[in-house]
This record gives structure tokens, C-alpha cells and sequence, in this order.
């Protein structure tokens, strides 16, 4: 039966479509497919491991069809989600993507590197903001208030679990995605040599 396009609930048979739609956008928003011999590295480490460990912080964007066309993801609580990561998602998918030797030589090594390095995600800094998460749309279904939909739904239920404060790292010269999160009311924070990346950071009151 087709239905209005909205968020709902991560099912097991949107595990392919989560997939696909971080392949399609990680690149800044662009299709990685073109520097990955494996593109499903991307979401081994961005998308995957959050339906597996966080199934129920985990919502979709389903275009009225039960197809996902976008996602958002992620943890209550970081440092917990690091350790879960650490023992119970890095040995499903460490042989197919083993930690690269010496220095990363290749956008592939870049990104191992990170999937074998969990523990990157805790830093001092974020303690007052434990959850953090990751949003991306396809993109013919942004800019039409999806996002600000999927970040309500998100951000509701990290209410509801007590959790008062969330961040995001994104790249900084994506600069469509910080004009995005300023309008949802996140500020960015500093973090000591951050490299690429941006930390931004916001209560979790839904007020969008």
C-alpha cells in the first residue's frame, strides 16, 4: 500500500538500501564508487554497524513505496558504541578489510585506517554531547524538508532516552551540509587538529 514519503523505523530488508544510499552520497555528497575498488568499505563503517548495534536508533527515509531513499543513525552513547564496535562489528568484516601496513597509501588504506580505529570517535571534548549520529539522503529526495523530518525523529528519541546532547564530524568543505545543520540549530565546537573535519554539536529538544 503507498503512503505519504516520511521517517519510520530501520527494518532488516532496508540493509541493502542503507548501503547504497552511503555509497551514492559519502563523498561530500557525491558517489565514493569512483575511489573504492570496494565502495561497501564506505558503510562498513558509516552505516552498517549502526543497524547492526543501534537498530533502534536507526530510521529511514521511506519514499511512500517501503523504499529507503535516505537514513539517520547513530549511538546514545559514543564511548559504548566504540567498545561494542571494537568486540562485536570489527571481526565480521576485519578479514575483508584488513588494517593497511605502515602509512595509508591509497583512499582505500585511508579508510581501513578508520575502521580499524574506533576508538578516534571519544574525545574529551563531546563528553557533554555522548550520542553522535550520521544523516544522508539520495539526492532527488533533498532540500524538500526530509532531513529536517529524519533529524526530528532522531533527536526525539534520544530525548526520550535521557540523552541531552549529540554530535556530528563532517567534512568542512561540504559547506551544503553546514548550512543544513545551522538551520537545525547545531554550532560547531572546538576539537584540537581535526584534520578534514568539523565537529558540530546541539541539545537533543526536537525543537525544529
Amino acid at each position: 500500500m503507498t503512503q505519504l514519503p516520511g521517517p519510520r523505523p530501520y527494518h532488516p530488508g532496508d540493509r541493502a538500501a542503507l548501503s547504497d544510499i552511503c555509497i551514492r552520497t559519502a563523498a561530500g555528497g557525491d558517489d565514493v564508487r569512483h575511489l573504492y575498488p570496494d565502495p561497501e568499505l564506505v558503510p562498513s563503517i558509516f552505516a552498517t554497524p549502526y543497524a547492526v548495534l543501534e537498530p533502534d536508533l536507526t530510521f529511514v527515509l521511506d519514499d511512500g513505496t517501503g523504499r529507503a531513499v535516505g537514513y539517520i543513525l547513530g549511538t546514545a552513547d559514543t564511548p559504548r558504541f566504540v567498545k561494542q564496535f571494537r568486540e562485536r562489528w570489527l571481526p565480521r568484516v576485519e578479514d575483508r578489510y584488513p588494517r593497511p601496513e605502515g602509512p595509508p597509501r591509497s583512499p582505500t588504506d585511508e579508510m581501513a585506517s578508520l575502521l580499524h580505529d574506533p576508538e578516534r570517535m571519544v574525545l574529551p571534548e563531546l563528553a557533554a554531547h555522548p550520542a553522535h549520529l550520521h544523516i544522508d539522503l539520495l539526492p532527488d529526495w533533498q532540500r524538500k524538508g526530509y532531513g529536517r523530518d529524519l533529524m526530528r525523529t532522531f533527536l526525539a528519541a534520544l530525548n526520550t532516552r535521557g540523552v541531552a546532547g549529540v554530535h556530528l564530524s563532517m567534512l568542512t568543505a561540504n559547506t551544503p551540509a553546514r548550512a543544513f545543520y545551522d538551520r537545525l540549530g547545531f554550532s560547531e565546537i572546538h576539537v584540537p587538529d581535526p584534520g578534514p573535519v568539523t565537529y558540530l554539536v546541539r541539545g537533543t529538544k526536537a525543537d525544529l
